[in-house]
């Protein structure tokens, strides 16, 4: 076994191409082997095993400098740079996280997990190593997904001009974003595969260009990269390789396998399958609209599946269904554009991805009142747990834009009522928090989605607890009222952009305090909205909710514990302030 004796890239200088194949199912073994177990990005870094051992094979990391885009298909660069442990052994899984991340090594440059950036970081490096005048290979690694996303294409166009020294940028083509590719500039890529010069994007940005067709050839990848180093100007290396590759599950179905839970590797059949999620039901729910309202148009942005359409969905949709790419920014005012003449979107996408959009919520959207819906997922602590992908700053996030209402439901019922409202009104843009805790269905006093629901009444204290972390706030009023022996009121707040000033007053006559939960940042959230409402009165107001900063892979209970958010922790807080 060749893996075990890698600890560093320079091991693998002193292997012949033969042992180098061997080296690339062995590191293929050990991505099955981690990923069968917890999950994670498969096909992506299934396809991209040669080209990573060819790069650390020529390149002399990390005097050289990579970095790789989203970088979700890093794990063999991982493997070869000392950290094969967090790919072989159970008991070392956590120690490695799924992104390149500074702090792990001295080969990883960035915290990486959004798409389109690896051409504007790298073309930073470029210009620091000029300036400071060092000599050293600096690559980018991007995919064609990634290339629909307006940085790289900023990133390209500014290579283009304004960079005369070296620099590599590997366009690393399976032909596949996470669903299939959307936009002209695929065909581009489908001509220069299939060696037509015309339509050359890269040239068209004044770049040098070279393609290999055989992108899992280690031999070819090799000789490649050593005609490249040291190269005087910036180049486009396009290589073609297989997304999946070695696995014939992934290599036949690409979107399924290039992300996945825990599976078992020989079926290829997930462990622990959940079939009825937010997601499917958004899906099933989009679908049953459409054929009632053809005026009714859905968007994804190169993520279908955070709304639960899979190809077979997609294709029910039929013209009603738009996917953009990998391109959140033009989606929204796309969206825009269609409820402008007549159409009732609905764009749908995680929320991390909604980040990059502020400017066109603000400008395209919510300046121009535009009667269209956005619903994000994962946007709870609940949710995903990777630095790069947190949804707990939405709320502080978009809050804030006039014109918007943003919506937090607490379980399926009032989320498919609130998709209701939101299509069938066209006073102003909405967006929706799709809820991240289990399905539940509640009954509710009415679906008045512009006022507060009182789904307790009672006295001395009153809990107002938002959208997934609700339930939080009903376990505290329980355990308030059998252990402080009296009835909070507790509250389900739905509407996070306007105060519920009618119901918010009326507190005034048997309340001394309130306390306030959200499901986000306390910083910029709608706890000190309220606060802020009471500022001159007697009334207490406690915001509790998350501090303002980047946490990663983390445990849920703990961070509850840490912000002292738990049941128990709130009603110790309600015994020494209710006297």
């Amino acid at each position: 076994m060749y893996l075990e004796k890698i600890n560093c890239p320079n091991d693998i200088k002193f292997l012949s191409i033969d042992q180098l194949n061997i080296l690339a199912q062995e590191i293929r073994e050990a991505l099955f082997n981690r990923l069968s177990k917890i999950g994670g990005h498969l096909g992506s870094n299934l396809g991209i095993v040669e080209l990573t051992i060819a790069l650390h094979y020529v390149f002399s990391f990390p005097n050289d400098k990579i970095v790789f885009d989203v970088s979700h298909q890093c794990y063999t660069h991982k493997i070869l740079t000392g950290r094969k442990d967090g790919f072989l052994f159970e008991e070392h899984f956590k120690d490695v996280s799924g992104y390149t991340n500074y702090e792990e090594s001295i080969y990883d440059l960035f915290k990486v997990g959004h798409t389109s950036t690896s051409i504007s970081l790298a073309s930073g490096l470029v210009k620091a190593r000029d300036i400071l005048n060092h000599h050293e290979n600096v690559i980018a690694i991007i995919g064609d997904g990634s290339l629909s996303g307006g940085e790289a294409l900023e990133g390209l166009n500014f290579v283009g001009s304004e960079i005369k020294s070296n620099f590599i940028i590997v366009v690393n083509d399976n032909e596949q974003s996470i669903a299939e590719n959307h936009g002209g500039l695929y065909q581009s890529l489908k001509n220069l595969r299939n060696n037509s010069s015309q339509n050359n994007i890269f040239k068209a940005f004044n770049l040098d260009y070279i393609y290999l067709e055989e992108g899992n050839n280690l031999e070819k990848l090799i000789s490649l990269f050593k005609k490249t180093k040291d190269i005087n100007h910036p180049i486009v290396v396009h290589v073609h390789t297989q997304k999946g590759k070695g696995y014939q599950l992934a290599e036949l179905n690409k979107e399924k396998w290039h992300y996945t839970k825990p599976f078992n590797q020989k079926t290829g059949e997930l462990i622990n399958d959940v079939k009825l999620t937010y997601p499917s039901i958004t899906a099933n729910y989009l679908i049953n609209k459409v054929k009632q309202d053809p005026k009714i148009v859905v968007v994804t942005a190169g993520v279908p599946l955070a709304i639960g359409l899979d190809q077979e969905k997609r294709n029910l949709l039929g013209q009603n269904y738009i996917d953009v790419g990998i391109a959140e920014e033009h989606a929204i005012a796309l969206i825009s554009g269609l409820a402008k003449n007549g159409c009732k979107p609905i764009f749908g996408t995680n929320a991390t991805f909604l980040q990059r959009t502020y400017d066109q919520i603000s400008q395209d959207l919510c300046l121009n009142n535009s009667p269209a819906t956005i619903v994000i997922g994962n946007t709870s602590l609940i949710s995903l747990n990777d630095v790069t992908h947190l949804g707990i700053f939405s709320i502080s996030a978009f809050k804030n834009i006039p014109n918007l209402v943003l919506l937090a439901p607490t379980d399926k019922n009032e989320y498919l009522a609130m998709l209701d409202y939101s299509l069938s009104q066209n006073k102003h843009p909405t967006l929706i928090l799709m809820p991240a805790n289990k399905i539940i269905e509640n009954t509710h006093n009415n679906m008045d989605f512009l006022s507060y629901e009182i789904t307790q009444k009672g006295e001395k204290v009153c809990i107002i607890a938002e959208g997934n972390f609700y339930y939080l706030g009903l376990e505290a009023t329980k355990l308030i009222e059998k252990e402080l022996h009296f009835k909070p009121t507790l509250i389900n707040p739905r509407i996070l952009t306007h105060l519920d000033e009618k119901t918010l007053s009326s507190l005034k006559e048997n309340h001394q305090l309130i306390i306030t939960i959200e499901d986000g940042v306390i910083d910029g959230g709608f706890g000190e909205d309220i606060a802020n409402y009471f500022s001159l009165t007697n009334m207490k107001v406690k915001t509790l909710g998350l501090h303002k900063k980047f946490i990663d892979r983390f445990n849920y209970n703990d961070i509850l514990f840490q912000e002292g958010i738990t049941s128990s922790q709130i009603k110790e807080f309600v015994k020494k302030e209710i006297q």
